[in-house]
C-alpha cells in the first residue's frame, strides 16, 4: 500500500509553462499601460481644444479615467512581475494561507493569484 504523496510544488517545466504566460500577459500589459499614457499625453496636450465649448467637467473626467486606468494596469504590471520571482524562487502557485497548489486553472485565468479557491472563499 503506498500512499500517493500530495504535491507541494508545480515542477520546473510547469513554472517555465507559467512564466510563458506570464511574460506574454506582462507585454500586452505594458503595450496597454503606453497606450493609455499616450491617450494622457495627446488629451492634456490638446484637451482644451477638443473640449471646447463644452462643460470643464469632461475633460476632468477624461483624465481622471485615464488617470484610474494607468494605476490599475501598473497595479497588474507590478502584481505580474511578483508573480514571476515566485516563479523564480519556485514557490509560484502556492496558496499563502494553506500552503496548498493553487489549481492550475486559476493560475491560467489569474496568473498572479496567490490564494486558492478555497481561501479565497474564506475570506470573502
Amino acid at each position: 500500500m503506498s500512499e500517493k504523496k500530495e504535491k507541494t510544488r508545480y515542477s520546473d517545466a510547469e513554472l517555465a509553462e507559467f512564466d510563458e504566460l506570464i511574460v506574454n500577459k506582462l507585454e500586452q500589459a505594458k503595450k496597454q499601460l503606453d497606450f493609455y499614457l499616450n491617450q494622457l499625453d495627446d488629451f492634456t496636450d490638446q484637451g482644451e481644444a477638443k473640449v471646447k465649448g463644452l462643460d470643464d467637467g469632461v475633460g476632468t473626467t477624461e483624465t481622471e479615467r485615464l488617470n484610474l486606468l494607468i494605476l490599475r494596469t501598473k497595479k497588474y504590471i507590478t502584481h505580474l512581475q511578483n508573480a514571476r520571482h515566485r516563479i523564480n524562487n519556485k514557490v509560484y502557485g502556492v496558496c499563502r494561507e494553506t500552503g496548498k497548489l493553487i489549481s492550475k486553472e486559476r493560475l491560467k485565468a489569474v496568473p498572479h493569484a496567490t490564494l486558492s479557491i478555497e481561501a479565497k472563499q474564506k475570506r470573502d
